[in-house]
C-alpha cells in the first residue's frame, strides 16, 4: 500500500520549523525548501521539511568563530 502525503501549511511548517513565515517564504523563494503551490495555496510536504531540518545540522566545531578564545588564569589564549 502507498503512503500518502503528509501536507503541511506554511504557517504550520514555520511552527514546525521555529522560524517566522518570512523567514520560511525565504527559504522556499532560495531553494533551500521545496514547496507547492496549489492555486493560490502554498503547501509543504512533511518529508521535505523533515529533510530541510535534518539538512540543516550543525556538525561539532563549527560554531568556534561564535565564542571567544578561552584565556586561561595568566591572561594567555590556550
Amino acid at each position: 500500500m502507498t503512503d500518502r502525503v503528509q501536507w503541511l501549511s506554511t504557517k504550520e511548517a514555520a511552527a514546525r520549523l521555529g522560524v517566522a513565515l518570512r523567514s520560511l517564504y525565504r527559504f522556499i523563494d532560495e531553494g533551500e525548501l521545496v514547496a507547492y503551490k496549489f492555486g493560490r495555496v502554498i503547501r509543504l510536504k512533511e518529508e521535505d521539511v523533515e529533510q530541510f531540518i535534518d539538512s540543516c545540522r550543525i556538525a561539532p566545531g563549527q560554531l568556534e568563530h561564535l565564542y571567544p578564545p578561552h584565556v586561561d588564569a595568566s591572561g594567555e589564549e590556550g
